[in-house]
């Protein structure tokens, strides 16, 4: 890494060249800015962005003369000659139709056309963010054909492409300004939550599909990159205020506000600052799905009822009537009983807040394209999170500082990413723990028992009660006494309960996991006179993990490790620029295992006597590294104890279990200790034991997952109608999955006698071990968009069809993939810019197929649903201003995305934004 930081510096010294600059205003032929509009120097990649004022200032190595291209979505290109140095350009665009002069950096790492990008690139920029029906810019993401969100919280939208996602979706990464926004600890991205403020959003592009062989192992199912303004070319105080409600059967109509400041100013050309600063408050949307788990229809009066969203009903255990009244056999039965549980609404804490701040400094020493950055984010968020179980998050705080030396050749920076889980705890453990404040389960099963067996032998009343009649009425003398929510004992307890990390009696986890990362990019096509773009760029990261026991097994002090990786990309264009080559290769080593590469090529090939037909075909390889969960985890989570498999794992989770009484008279021993090993060395499959043959496995460790990427694509301007379609083929190899064991708490599995008493008395645990399922695994499908203007409205539809390939066969073999994603999607949008002057609307329709959700809180139908987003918007140009109103499923057929979430309402709003 050192001597890579050399050559850097090194090159610099030979980067300085003469350098032309050029400003101007970009209005339409009414005489209106056009903000976002491109201004591309041609046959270069440079470029420039027109401002809300539709202003520009573009800079490049190039002497004059030469041209530049002008465009913007909906208006037709402009070439303009620059003749001389600081000219001033006045342009105008006419209304047309054209989406694919767009400038985008993350499909190359270098600035290209969306026509000419090597693979399937998506853009969402100032004029989408201008216009989005959604309530916020993240929201409106979901409209870009291909992507998908999955909504956790109001706060908290997981964004994904090409099927494989649950919330803590590991297979898809987001960079806002050059920086990975992964929660260190999670080892996900917690949406916008602690992201970025609208007021500072330049541009938003997502790769669909692995891009590993440029941004390493974190890319393999897709990248959303966020670019921020700069305070040289973006200055001002600009501000925003939202409010209206949130509208949820459950919840009712709650008020929903969201609010920001920007402000950047530009001393002289060599400095310049902003901050922003934008809080979101709102309801939360209310899971309330009481279904029986296990027996879907059954109530409370089910003795073993354990509800979807009801928590603390999942302690259970079979209750031998007959063996404790001293019964014969199959005189009152045996049965399942769970204690009785609360209700997610009496847990957890629905008040929904995210606050994001963020500082730069940027500082240009010669006044040219070398700039010296500093940027600062905090973050701070209160969300639900569903993923083993259902997390209220309150006060996750996530920093991120960074450092970055760069200009147009060249770009070094490094970066620390902090988390800290402020108050955030288990709903389940919380409810089961405060039951267990109150009463212990082995009084409240004593309880349970003795009442039931008196009930069903008449004792004190003569009356023999009936089966359901002794359940209810046992039930009833358990929970006598019991702490009910809103009284000051279950306030009491409860507190207690959030407050303590321990999860046999608490449900707090503490989290304050970081990761150090380093990286560079060295573009060497100016000191090969453009004969090719050719880029090399390496980087190096160090994970740190602390949790003190309560995610990780780091109970004795944080556990450290690290990768490194370095690339090289060749792009260059041949036959009058119409055929372009890119190639690209990627090393990546991880500290737990063996290096990778990742080469990807593409073709693309420009046709068309107007150049206005593009063909690309592209194959890569890409792979991801475990993630720290998947190798440090140490958690009970309720119904499964989950244990990571890093070599040195095993052995740090060591945890003690009590034995029955057949099992103490087996063993001699009242308890036993087990280490995480023994899930992986000395345990029983879970299908074996579910179909009554149980059969010892050895689980293997798991190893990095690849991939191997095809994709084939078109785009084309065909008379006024933009196309854009794409399909894809993924293989997948040593794909990372978990799956269930049991470990037998006495003698080996596969013995034939002890471990199968082991199992017989309940003297036996469940463990969820992580490992590469044997089964290749394939999806294939594609996308298909056209984008036109019909008598001045803007018209857009597109279809997404995303397959797992025997995803029933999968299932049906214990395989979790957890692609979760729907056969068949349907997007359209319709509105028009200016309507009559200054006055502006928008509509977005989505329909969803129904699929099936696999995750570890829950499996099961997901239904097809449809939502409508509109919005209307006025602009005031004297004071800057655009006023809109507007409505995220504006006709409240609330529908949800996972089994266990809540419902998604509506929200309606209005909003005042000074400045965009």
């Amino acid at each position: 890494m050192k001597n890579l930081i050399l050559t850097f510096f090194l090159l610099l010294g030979v980067s300085s060249m003469a350098q032309t600059t050029i400003t101007g205003k970009v209005v339409d032929d009414n005489g209106e800015p056009i903000p976002g509009a491109n201004v591309v120097v041609i046959g270069k990649a440079e470029g420039a962005i027109a401002d809300f004022d539709g202003n520009f200032t573009l800079t490049t190595q190039e002497v004059p003369p030469f041209k530049v291209k002008v465009t913007s979505i909906g208006f037709s290109e402009v070439v303009v000659e620059v003749t001389s140095n600081n000219q001033n350009l006045s342009v105008t665009l006419n209304e047309a139709s054209t989406l694919l002069d767009e400038i985008v950096i993350s499909a190359s790492r270098t600035p290209e056309r969306i026509f000419e990008s090597p693979v399937s690139v998506e853009r969402f920029g100032l004029r989408e963010i201008k216009n989005t029906t959604a309530e916020s810019f993240y929201g409106g993401l979901q409209n870009l054909k291909g992507v998908d969100i999955n909504t956790n919280s109001l706060t908290f939208q997981s964004i994904n492409t090409r099927g494989f996602a649950t919330f803590a979706n590991t297979r898809f990464l987001q960079l806002v300004d050059g920086m990975d926004n992964t929660a260190p600890g999670l080892n996900f991205v917690l949406g916008n939550l602690v992201g970025m403020s609208e007021l500072d959003v330049l541009s938003v592009e997502i790769l669909p599909g692995a891009s590993s062989a440029l941004y390493g192992a974190g890319a393999f199912n897709g990248i959303l990159f966020m670019r921020s303004k700069s305070p040289f070319d973006f200055q001002g105080l600009s501000a925003y205020g939202k409010t209206g409600i949130t509208s949820q059967e459950v919840a009712g109509d709650n008020t929903y506000y969201d609010v920001g400041i920007r402000a950047a100013h530009a001393f002289s050309d060599k400095f310049a600052v902003k901050a922003n600063i934008s809080l979101l408050r709102g309801e939360d949307w209310h899971a309330a799905n009481f279904t029986d788990i296990n027996r879907p229809g059954e109530d409370r009066t089910n003795p073993a009822f354990d509800g979807l969203n009801v928590y603390g009903d999942e302690v259970s255990t079979p209750l031998n009537f007959d063996a404790l009244a001293g019964l014969p056999s199959g005189t009152l039965g045996t049965a399942v009983v769970s204690r009785t549980g609360y209700e997610e609404g009496d847990l957890a804490n629905y008040q929904a807040e995210s606050l994001k701040t963020d500082f730069a400094v940027h500082y240009r020493p010669f006044g040219d394209d070398l700039e010296l950055i500093y940027n600062g984010r905090i973050g701070r968020g209160t969300t639900i999170y569903q993923g083993a179980n259902r997390y209220s998050v309150d006060g996750f705080t996530m920093q991120q500082h960074k450092l970055e030396l760069k200009n147009d050749n060249f770009f070094i920076r490094g970066y620390i990413v902090s988390e800290n889980s402020g108050n955030a705890y288990d709903t389940r453990f919380a409810g089961i723990n405060v039951n267990r404040r109150w009463k212990s389960d082995q009084d409240w099963f004593t309880e349970y028992a003795q009442t039931f067996i008196g009930a069903r032998l008449g004792v004190g009343s003569g009356v023999l009660a009936t089966e359901e009649q002794a359940h209810a009425a046992a039930r009833a003398a358990a929970d006598t006494g019991r702490f009910l929510p809103g009284t000051s004992q279950f306030e009491s307890a409860f507190n207690q309960v959030i407050n303590d990390g321990d999860l046999t009696t608490g449900a707090k986890f503490i989290d304050n996991t970081k990761f150090r990362h380093a990286n560079g990019n060295y573009n060497l096509a100016h000191l090969i006179n453009d004969w090719a773009d050719v880029q090399v760029g390496g980087s190096y990261r160090e994970y740190e993990l602390n949790s003190q026991g309560t995610i990780f097994t780091d109970i004795d002090g944080p556990i450290t490790y690290d990768e490194y990786g370095g690339y090289a990309q060749l792009q260059k264009k041949f036959m009058d620029d119409r055929l372009k080559f890119t190639a690209s290769g990627r090393y990546d080593k991880n500290e737990f295992f063996d290096g990778f590469f990742s080469p990807r090529a593409g073709l693309s090939a420009t046709l068309g006597e107007r150049r206005n037909h593009n063909l690309r075909v592209s194959v890569q390889q890409g792979f991801r590294n475990p993630t720290t969960q998947d190798l440090f985890i140490g958690l009970n989570v309720g119904n499964a104890i989950l244990v990571g498999s890093a070599p040195d794992n095993l052995d740090r989770d060591v945890r003690n279990f009590d034995l029955s009484a057949s099992g103490q008279a087996l063993t001699g021993q009242s308890s036993v200790q087990v280490l995480g090993r023994a899930a992986y060395e000395n345990a029983f499959s879970l299908t074996s034991v579910v179909a009554g043959n149980p059969t010892a496995v050895n689980t293997p460790l798991v190893q990095p997952e690849e991939i191997t990427a095809y994709e084939l694509g078109y785009r084309g301007q065909i008379g006024k109608f933009t196309i854009d379609l794409s399909g894809y083929y993924n293989s997948y190899d040593n794909f990372i999955s978990q799956t269930q064991t049991f470990v037998p708490l006495y003698g080996e599995a596969g013995d034939g006698g002890l471990s199968l008493l082991a199992l017989q008395n309940g003297d036996f645990e469940v463990y969820q071990v992580y490992t590469n399922s044997p089964q290749e695994i394939t999806s294939y499908g594609g996308t298909v968009g056209v984008d036109t203007k019909i008598v001045g409205f803007d018209l857009g539809v597109n279809y997404t069809y995303t397959k797992l390939e025997d995803e029933e066969e999968l299932r049906a073999q214990g395989i979790r993939t957890n692609f979760n994603s729907p056969e068949h999607k349907v997007k359209a949008s319709f509105g028009k810019t200016d309507l009559f002057k200054n006055f502006g609307f928008g509509v977005n329709y989505r329909w969803s197929d129904s699929f099936f959700w696999e995750a570890s809180f829950a499996d099961g139908d997901v239904p097809a649903y449809t939502v409508l987003d509109a919005q209307i918007n006025y602009s005031v140009p004297s004071i800057k201003s655009i006023f809109k109103a507007g409505g995220s499923n504006i006709l409240n057929e609330e529908y949800f995305q996972a089994v266990g979430s809540g419902l998604i309402g509506a929200i309606y709003y209005v909003s005042w934004t000074i400045n965009p």
